[in-house]
C-alpha cells in the first residue's frame, strides 16, 4: 500500500514563502511522475506542476511559472514544491499526486490527503 503525505502547509502573508514536501511510502516512487495539483473552496482541483521521474522535465501551469519551483530527491522518496511570492489566490488545499506516465495529469494512480495552504492579504 503506497501512502503520499504531504506537510509544510500553513498561513503566510502575501508575498511569503512555504516549502511544501510530500513522502512516499510503501514503495519506492523513483520511476514515478510526481506533481501536485490544488484546490481552493468552491473550486475543482487544478493541476499545478509535474516533475518526471528522474528529474529532467518539468511542467508548470502559468499561475504558477517563475514563482514554484518542483523538485524531487528519490534516494528520500520525497518531492518537493517551493512556493515563492505567494498570492492570496494560491490559497488552496494542496495534494500530490504519483503517475507512471508522463505528464502523468490524466493518469495518477495515488493521492496525498493534501495539505492547506493559506495566504492572506
Amino acid at each position: 500500500q503506497v501512502q503520499l503525505v504531504e506537510s509544510g502547509g500553513g498561513l503566510v502573508q502575501a508575498g511569503g514563502s512555504l516549502r511544501l514536501s510530500c513522502a512516499a511510502s510503501g514503495r519506492t516512487l523513483s520511476r514515478y511522475t510526481m506533481g501536485w495539483f490544488r484546490q481552493a473552496p468552491g473550486k475543482e482541483r487544478e493541476f499545478v506542476t509535474t516533475i518526471s521521474w528522474n528529474g529532467y522535465s518539468t511542467n508548470y501551469a502559468d499561475s504558477v511559472k517563475g514563482r514554484f519551483t518542483i523538485s524531487r530527491d528519490n534516494a528520500k522518496n520525497t518531492v518537493y514544491l517551493q512556493m515563492n511570492s505567494l498570492k492570496p489566490e494560491d490559497t488552496a488545499v494542496y495534494y500530490c499526486f504519483s503517475s507512471r506516465s508522463w505528464p502523468g495529469t490524466n493518469a495518477v494512480n495515488y493521492w496525498g490527503q493534501g495539505t492547506q495552504v493559506t495566504v492572506s492579504s
